[in-house]
Order: structure tokens, then sequence, then C-alpha cells
């Protein structure tokens, strides 16, 4: 496919039955939650320091706990990645995991339960992110194919975390399910089924089609952390590692602010929760079809170009969400949003892997996927908090974050394809 390495795309399908169980629960928890079905008794409306616990701000740290958990654990699992030259294992580990806390979502008779199994699936996604993106780095041949294998990935992935939240809604409506004469199956207890089951597919495919390279162990004294300060480069302060790791921070802040702001929005733009369906996932749509092409393209003229671009459409699109008016435009700024994550996210990872010394891929890698987890973590809660400052609050914010990256990124990040074709960079480097 693509021309792609066929173990890169049985990585991809794989990181898309992955996706598809676990964008299951970003639908299914919240209506869980608030079904009843989950004992909560003693929380909803006492308050913690002064802040009320609402129903909805429980939901919100039920979501985001995978999130944090998530991206705190991953610079570990890439480390260890690192340190072991392995990667497969790893991964089967982490989708074991995932299978499990999957089936213990049907057991869990307490919130506190609830977050403990989310917390546990978070670490175990820890162990599945970083090492299967290492590992996507570590099969392309050359610098040439780096960015094409990140955009396969990356549109697979998508695909799987765009229609997991419209099957989850159906499985869940559809339910209970007769199993047998007077045994029955809940909606929910039917979709954290589908999530196990879209885990232990992503493991067989992994168990049976993937074999990895061979890769130097790095050594026990290697310093694998990633610097904050740039070493001995004359024209940069920071470490472009640790730019890019911050620009997709900010990036994928900007996408998580969205899905809080529903019911404002709809009331907003006069719309239903149909359109908004459309809206959240102009983002994803965008990115499934332009990841490759850019990802080629990143191959090709450089890296740099399109982190540039993209950064630079960034913050209007963000901060137009927060002013526009109709379903439309609504639309119309999404669909950019999504133009330029694409254009950003596959290339930053593509720069990473140029810059990965070997064996340490692994551990590089993992400061831009600890970095976009730890985003979409963030993100639903500061929408929250800061939609009581104005509508256009989060939005703004959200576009000033961009304009931040954008800076941080011409200034401290150099072209690193050999060969690359175009040439950017800011005027007072020319000579």
């Amino acid at each position: 496919m693509f021309g792609t390495d066929r173990r890169v795309v049985v990585l991809a399908l794989a990181r898309m039955a992955d996706a598809v169980a676990n964008s299951f629960l970003i639908i299914v928890l919240p209506l869980y939650i608030a079904s009843g079905d989950l004992p909560m008794p003693g929380y909803e409306g006492t308050s913690v320091l002064g802040i009320p616990l609402t129903e909805e701000l429980l939901i919100g740290v039920a979501l985001s706990l995978f999130g944090f958990f998530n991206s705190f654990s991953q610079p570990f699992t890439g480390r260890l990645s690192d340190r072991t030259a392995r990667r497969k294992v790893y991964i089967l580990f982490g989708l074991l995991v995932l299978a499990a806390m999957s089936v213990a979502y049907a057991l869990v008779d307490s919130y506190e339960a609830l977050l403990v199994v989310r917390a546990l699936q978070g670490v175990g996604g820890a162990f599945v992110i970083p090492t299967t993106i290492a590992l996507v780095n570590d099969l392309a041949r050359s610098d040439a194919e780096r960015g094409g294998n990140f955009g396969v990935f990356n549109t697979f992935r998508l695909i799987g975390f765009g229609f997991g939240p419209i099957v989850a809604g159906l499985v869940v409506q559809g339910g209970p399910y007769a199993l047998a004469p007077g045994a029955t199956l809940s909606g929910f207890n039917a979709a954290f089924g589908v999530a196990v089951v879209g885990a232990l597919v992503s493991f067989t495919l992994v168990l049976v089609l993937i074999e990895e390279p061979e890769m130097a162990a790095a050594d026990a004294s290697d310093e694998l952390s990633v610097a904050v300060l740039a070493d001995e480069a004359p024209n940069r302060t920071l470490d472009p590692v640790f730019v890019l790791g911050v620009a997709t921070l900010f990036m994928a802040i900007s996408i998580a602010l969205f899905a809080t702001l529903q019911e404002p929005i709809n009331s907003r733009l006069g719309q239903g929760p149909t359109w908004f369906g459309v809206q959240f996932s102009a983002v994803v749509i965008a990115n499934v079809l332009l990841q490759v092409p850019i990802g080629r393209a990143a191959d090709r003229v450089g890296r740099k170009p399109f982190l540039v671009v993209g950064l630079v459409v960034l913050a209007p699109a963000v901060l137009a969400q927060g002013l526009v008016r109709s379903p439309w435009t609504m639309l119309v700024v999404r669909l950019l949003h999504g133009v330029s994550v694409a254009m950003v996210f596959a290339p930053a990872l593509a720069v990473a892997g140029d810059l990965a010394k070997e064996g340490q891929s692994g551990t590089t890698l993992s400061v831009l996927t600890m970095a976009f987890g730890f985003g979409t973590a963030i993100g639903p809660l500061a929408s929250g908090v800061l939609y009581g400052y104005g509508f256009v609050t989060p939005f703004a914010i959200g576009a000033a974050l961009a304009v931040v990256a954008l800076l941080l990124v011409v200034t401290q990040v150099e072209e690193t394809l050999e060969g690359a074709t175009f040439e950017w960079g800011p005027p007072w480097r020319s000579g």
C-alpha cells in the first residue's frame, strides 16, 4: 500500500483496531457514569477546594485520567524499550493490559474502582504508543521514507479513532442484547466487549505478522533524556525535539478544546447534535485524507515547510471557532483545523525520527507522543475552566498557544532531511 513496508501497514492496521477500542470508551464512559448504573455515593453536590463536584466534572476526571497516566508513563516505557532493544514484546504486553482493563469496566462496582481501571488502562497504553511509533521509525529504510511511514500509520490510527465513537453509540443504543433465554447483555457491557475484541485483534496482528528488525540496545550509561537546551548549536537555544514536543502539546490542546463545549456550541450556532458530530469529525477526516500525501511530500521537499505552514494555519483556524456564527462556517474552520494538524504531526514525528540516535528512537519519539496525550488530557479541562470567562476565551488561548509554537519552530528547528528541495528559515539565518 502506497509503496510502504508491509510491516508498517500491519502496525497501522493493528493501531487502527486498538484506536477503535480506546475511542469507544470516550463515548461509553460518560454515558455509563451518567446512567446511574455505577454507584457514586457522596460525591455529587460536594466540593473540593471550593470546586463543586458536578457529574460533568467527575466524567471529565475519568476521561482525562487515561491521558495523564498514559503521558507520564511514556518516557519510561520508551526508555525501557530502548534499553532492551525490544519493541514487540512491550506492544503485546500493553495490548493485553488494555484488553484486561476493558473487561474490568464491566466488573467495577464504584466510581473509585473505575478510576483505578482507567489509570491502569493509561499505563497499558503507554506500553503500546511510544513503542509502536518507535518500531515504525525503525522500519524506515531511509530518511526519505520516514514521513510517508508516519503518514500511513497516522491515517489508519485516525480512521479507528474517528469511527470508534460512532460505532460505540450504536452498540450502546442497541442494547440490551439477548444471548440466551433469560440471559441478556447490556449495551454498556457489549461496548466494553467490543473494546476487548479490538485490543485482541490488534494483539493477534502484531503477534503473527510483525518481525521487528535487529537494533542495538542503548547502553544503560547513555543519557536518554531529551535536553531542553540545544547542545552546542550556534543558531538555536532550545533542543529541537523539546520544541516539537511543546508544539505538539499546544496542537493537541487546541484539538481537545472543542469536545467539552458541545452544548454551548450547539446553542450558539442553532444546531443539533448531528451537526456537532460532523464538525467534531471534520478534523479527523481532514487528517485521514492528508496524512499520507503530506508525509510523502515531506520526504521530498523537507519537513520544516509543512511544520511552519501548518502552524500558520492553526492559529486562525482555532480562533475562528470562537467567532463563527453558522454551522457551515464552523465546519469550514474545523476542516482547516484538521489540515493544519495533518501538516504538523507526521512531519514532526519524521524530524524527531531523523534526530534520534541509534537505539534511542523510543525515548526520542515518546516526547511527541507523550505531549500529544498530555494535550488531549489538558484540553477538555482547560476549555471547561476558560469557558467561564467567555465563549471565545478557550479558542483565543488555543490560538495564542499556536502562535507561540510557530515562533519556537521557526527559530529553533532546522531542516533535517538531507537534500531537501525547500529551505525555510528566518531571514537573519541566510548566509
